[in-house]
């Protein structure tokens, strides 16, 4: 057996910031091929209000192998499962702010290969982010299988913000840094009797008052020593892996919110809606489960597609007497009424985003901002140094606010330079992507 060749060492710390999410991985690639991240078991520890972990319905899971080809069928929500597939991603620690609720908080192992029957990509987890998009099958199905380590762990903003003696005379990256006490203990998660520290919480996991400066973190132990004591059992002292950071993770807004009324996405929900069975499943009873899931979603998906072509009341009462879909008529009508063509395959990409639990909506305010941005300082202080930095910015489909993210972005990077020094930074986004080192962050 041929020994590995050596790991190879950057000069400075890569730093790649994208715009969508899924353009990280090209990045990635290419420090796999360069030798800086191994082949395969490579850990990524992602902070980001989204976990990123759903798979594209359709691809041919044999696309994986076919570099070009796998880029262009990425998007921002399905863009590491091809990774783990493939064998580069085998832990991946998704970080998430308190509002954050997607996945059961804790650890998930499964199994992650290609469905003998579809030959796309599937997984054996049976949480309902998984189950709702139609992505189970039990391991007797996959082939080719590949295990993944799921941490979700929750990330909480500091309680109390620590500022620098003088911040005259200093130079940017030390302006942002922030004194605080030893690791241990810093973090205390607020509770209820605390004032502004709570707020009730739809199904979802959206916050009623989102878009204050107020922290509201619901119960739940999500300080930085936890966090840290959770990170360090996974990640030994000299081992490589990714940090990426979407920069959502510090304020997060759900742009469909903003296009479409409370009424419009009630409908919406109610047509989209998905409950996994009460009580103990069976293997039986989880496919029955996602083949009743798989025909609703493709049913939604086809009435759409019609209606794209000829939304006359006909063919809306012809797809609303399909079972569950009766409020069809309703939506339909209110949406004709704002204008005379609707964009009916937006509307289906909404629908997507409300089946079990919304997608969160919460606009930070400045100082919370701050308080999560001090809470990642203390959690990447403690930690190994990466071998490599991805951040998404997010902003031009609104998930992270156009207004917040120049802001959040200068001040992570400056949190990156004083960590870890001289920083090789790479902006491929907007119309004039640069590359530099940290002194031409702006």
């Amino acid at each position: 057996m041929s020994a590995q060749p050596p790991k190879r060492v950057y000069a400075e710390l890569p730093v790649w910031v994208v715009e969508d999410h899924n353009d990280v991985v090209p990045h990635i690639y290419r420090a796999i091929g360069s030798r800086h991240l191994p082949v395969e078991n490579v850990k990524m520890v992602h902070l980001d209000s989204h976990p990123d972990l759903l798979i594209s319905v359709n691809m041919p899971a044999d696309t994986v192998f076919q570099k070009e080809d796998l880029f262009s069928e990425l998007s921002i929500e399905n863009w590491i499962m091809p990774m783990v597939y493939a064998g580069h991603i085998s832990h991946v620690a998704w970080l998430h702010p308190y509002w954050a609720q997607q996945i059961r908080e804790g650890e998930h192992s499964m199994m992650v290969g290609r469905d003998s029957s579809t030959t796309t990509i599937r997984v054996t987890s049976t949480d309902d982010y998984f189950l709702s998009d139609g992505l189970y099958v039990p391991q007797s199905q996959l082939e080719n299988p590949k295990p993944l380590q799921l941490s979700v762990i929750q990330v909480d903003p500091v309680e109390t913000l620590w500022k620098s003696h003088s911040e005259t005379g200093k130079s940017s990256a030390k302006k942002s840094k922030i004194e605080h006490k030893e690791l241990e203990g810093q973090s205390r998660q607020p509770t209820s009797s605390s004032p502004g520290t709570s707020a009730p919480q739809t199904p979802g996991g959206s916050i009623a008052n989102a878009g204050t400066s107020e922290c509201h973190c619901q119960a739940g132990d999500g300080s930085t020593d936890r966090v840290v004591r959770s990170l360090l059992a996974a990640i030994e002292p000299s081992e490589t892996y990714i940090l990426d950071i979407d920069l959502d993770f510090f304020s997060c807004k759900n742009p469909f919110k903003e296009m479409y009324t409370e009424e419009e996405y009630r409908i919406l929900q109610e047509l989209y809606s998905f409950k996994k069975p009460a009580g103990e499943l069976n293997e039986d009873m989880l496919c029955d489960c996602v083949d009743r899931r798989t025909r609703q979603l493709e049913d939604l998906e086809a009435a759409f597609a019609d209606l794209l072509e000829d939304d006359s009341q006909e063919t809306v009462e012809r797809w609303a007497e399909k079972p569950g879909m009766s409020s069809l008529i309703r939506l339909v009508s209110i949406l004709k009424g704002k204008t005379e063509s609707p964009d009916y395959e937006m509307v289906h990409q909404a629908g997507l985003t409300c089946d079990y639990a919304e997608l969160p909506h919460h606009v930070s305010g400045e100082e919370e901002i701050q308080r999560l941005l001090l809470a990642v300082e203390l959690i990447l202080k403690a930690l190994p140094k990466p071998t490599l930095v991805t951040v998404s910015r997010s902003s031009l489909d609104e998930y992270c606010p156009t207004e917040q993210v120049d802001h959040i972005q200068k001040s992570m990077l400056d949190i990156l330079e004083s960590l870890y020094g001289s920083l090789a930074i790479h902006k491929d986004y907007g119309s004039e992507a640069v590359e530099g080192s940290s002194s031409q962050t702006s």
